[in-house]
């Protein structure tokens, strides 16, 4: 693992340029380890826990992950500006994350507790829970993100140490789903269902909060960038809202990132029912998403390098056309295919997934720049609160809507403690089939379109770096 040391020494350069040590084992890409882990558990399991375990109905499912949305939206900004306003001598983004990290992983258990209650109880329980859960994961993922902001401003560097942020947020998407069905598979007999679900979550848990800490240890923030916001007049939550959406270029990769991630929440969401009642293959779960999922893992760091040659628009453009060919590729899969058939297309779906990962998040740091070069203020923390909330918008939409969708076409909630999948109506199965193929692919569509219109290029932001200097100078 790199020294902090090795950060403290560069901690004191106040180069405009600055770089970063980008490695596999950098305390700040490790980082992301534990929202990973969450995330991969609630994407790909959370609403057909809520729908075949605990037997809530699809629609109230639906709605208990709509409602944690509109909470989101005034909680994610709100930490957001806390972080970029906060002083204490760790810095004003590093103490959130390392004082959050126990109640994040503890609030998750909660998440896949079924309750003995009626539908109506356990409606209410799961509103409260995720409203905690949500909160904590802003807490520590809000200000830890903002960091890619302060460490470095170098234009590809940020590509880079995104890139390495997503190897270990597809590692710990990996362990989610691995962790998830073994230890739930091994522990069904003797727990039944929902009590092995309940110690893979606990087991998940424990392992989510470390990276944080980790994280607090090995990395940094440069004074200079603090000092700056901190001798500015302090700016209401109303203020920032609109000074934020005030600002073109965040409008655009606001999008690109909806669309892009929207697509991902719903794939990955409907991939569980794809495979369990289309296909009827719930064996398959397990290496579809590792074909996803080390495919995009080799790729974020094949398109870092690439987006170094053409720039980052172009890279979205050809990742997401290349996986706008593969969603209709699935949604054609035949119910009587071969196994191999949604393994390899699962692997090569990885390659577009890799570029929604990246990308967008390679672009926001240029955007906070030349909002400052445009406003003389640099608010990092208010930018990733809102991409923070679009994030988990784009979860929350795509699994509330795929749940929404299911009760309307007849959706069956399986009888308790049925491990084999029972037979859907077709105008179930016709949606499933849609949410996995064109769906998907419409969303992304908008996203190439918004990529080509991005005004930020490589040049434009050295430009914008080079009036900055001048500024400060």
């Amino acid at each position: 693992m790199i020294s902090p040391k090795l950060f403290q020494h560069n901690h004191e350069s106040p180069a405009l340029t600055q770089k970063v040590p980008s490695s596999p084992s950098s305390p700040f890409g490790s980082g992301d380890l534990g929202t990973a882990i969450t995330a991969g558990v609630l994407g790909f399991f959370r609403l057909i826990f809520m729908t075949d375990v605990a037997g809530l109905n699809p629609a109230l499912a639906g709605a208990v992950l709509l409602i944690g949305r509109v909470w989101d939206a005034v909680n994610d900004p709100i930490i957001g500006t806390i972080s970029d306003r906060l002083k204490t001598r760790w810095g004003r983004r590093r103490p959130m994350f390392l004082f959050g990290a126990l109640p994040f992983a503890l609030t998750f258990i909660l998440v896949f507790y079924a309750p003995p209650f009626d539908q109506t109880g356990k409606f209410i329980y799961y509103i409260v829970a995720g409203l905690l859960f949500d909160t904590f994961y802003t807490i520590v993922n809000v200000p830890y993100t903002a960091l890619t902001a302060e460490m470095t401003s170098d234009y590809d560097e940020r590509t880079s140490m995104n890139s390495f942020r997503f190897g270990f947020s597809i590692i710990g998407s990996l362990l989610a789903v691995i962790g998830y069905t073994a230890i739930s598979g091994a522990l069904r007999d003797s727990l039944g269902q929902a009590g092995a679900i309940l110690v893979a979550v606990s087991v998940l848990a424990a392992v989510s909060g470390v990276p944080y800490i980790l994280a607090f240890l090995g990395t940094y923030e440069r004074p200079e960038v603090a000092a700056a916001y901190q001798a500015e007049p302090p700016m209401s939550v109303l203020e920032g809202i609109k000074t934020t959406f005030a600002s073109i270029p965040f409008r655009y990769v606001a999008g690109i990132y909806l669309a892009s991630w929207l697509s991902l929440m719903t794939v990955q969401t409907v991939l569980v029912y794809f495979l369990n009642y289309w296909l009827r293959r719930p064996d398959l779960q397990l290496p579809v998403v590792l074909g996803v999922q080390v495919t995009a893992l080799l790729f974020v760091f094949i398109w870092s390098k690439v987006s170094q040659k053409i720039g980052k628009q172009r890279v979205y453009v050809i990742g997401m056309g290349f996986w706008i060919v593969i969603s209709f590729a699935l949604f054609a899969v035949p119910a009587n295919a071969a196994d191999i058939v949604p393994m390899l297309l699962g692997a090569l779906a990885g390659v577009g997934v890799a570029v929604a990962y990246l990308i967008p998040w390679s672009m926001l740091p240029d955007v906070i720049e030349e909002d400052e070069l445009k406003t003389g203020r640099r608010r990092e923390g208010a930018f990733y609160g809102y991409f923070a909330l679009l994030q988990k918008f784009g979860a929350a939409v795509g699994s509330g809507l795929i749940g929404l969708a299911l009760a309307a076409t007849g959706y069956i909630t399986p009888p308790e403690n049925i491990t084999t999948p029972i037979a859907q109506p077709e105008s179930a199965l016709l949606a499933i089939r849609l949410m996995i193929g064109p769906i998907p692919a419409f969303l992304l569509v908008i996203g190439i379109v918004l990529a080509l219109r991005f005004p930020i290029t490589k040049a434009h932001h050295e430009q914008t770096l080079a009036a900055l200097a001048k500024r400060k100078a």
